[in-house]
């Protein structure tokens, strides 16, 4: 267990905290949903129909979403843009040293076969992470489209179809103050890398490199 965790443990501890502060979500969204049906006088709803219910999966896709936008354009940008001094962009080409040797021990079973799987794998992440962003963009419009129309049901105004949803300021809205500050925090962090460390950090400069060197 012990050289699991070695091994794991910035998977094992992520996923443990998504998981808890996941929960801690759910119980405290559960609450406020609550406190805001009783003060409109309206039925109060257990914990396991509150996790289907539009409001905890419009704010769930919602986050999701804007997360893994992040990550898709973070992977495909700097797979072509640079920032000099930055640790989170790759040297610039004149700052390249000679190439690596390849690893050691056979290459993935795509690579292997070559052709459309090896070019397919070669761009598995960012499909992955844009696969990811689409499933979430459609949990939250779902999620929303749920929760807007029990907003207007309450107030006696008639509900709307989700195409209707889409095309509605409110669902927008919510995506937009998400996605601007995905980019924000990526910005800062290309940039805060150049200037300041984290010694023994994957995502730092070595403490000692001068602040024009770019690259980890």
């Amino acid at each position: 267990m012990k050289r699991f965790f070695r091994n794991n443990g910035l998977s094992v501890v992520t996923l443990g905290l998504f998981v808890l502060l996941w929960g801690a979500q759910a119980l405290t969204g559960w609450q406020a949903y609550n406190e805001e049906a009783q003060e409109h006088g309206r039925a109060v709803l257990g914990l396991g129909a509150y996790l289907e219910s539009g409001h905890f999966w419009e704010a769930t896709g919602e986050n999701w979403e804007s997360e893994f936008l992040q990550m898709a354009a973070f992977v495909l940008l700097t797979a072509r843009l640079y920032q000099r001094g930055s640790a989170e962009s790759k040297p610039l080409p004149e700052d390249e040293q000679a190439p690596e040797p390849p690893p050691s021990g056979p290459p993935p079973g795509p690579v292997r076969r070559g052709g459309w799987a090896a070019q397919l794998y070669s761009h598995s992440l960012s499909l992955t992470l844009l696969l990811l962003f689409a499933a979430s963009f459609v949990l939250h419009l779902l999620g929303g489209t749920a929760e807007h129309n029990r907003e207007a049901a309450a107030h006696g105004q008639p509900a709307v179809s989700t195409l209707a949803f889409l095309g509605s300021a409110e669902f927008w809205h919510q995506s937009f103050q998400n996605w601007q500050s995905e980019f924000l925090a990526v910005g800062a962090m290309a940039v805060l890398t150049i200037f300041l460390r984290e010694r023994g950090s994957a995502e730092s400069k070595p403490v000692e490199a001068p602040h024009h060197h770019t690259g980890r």
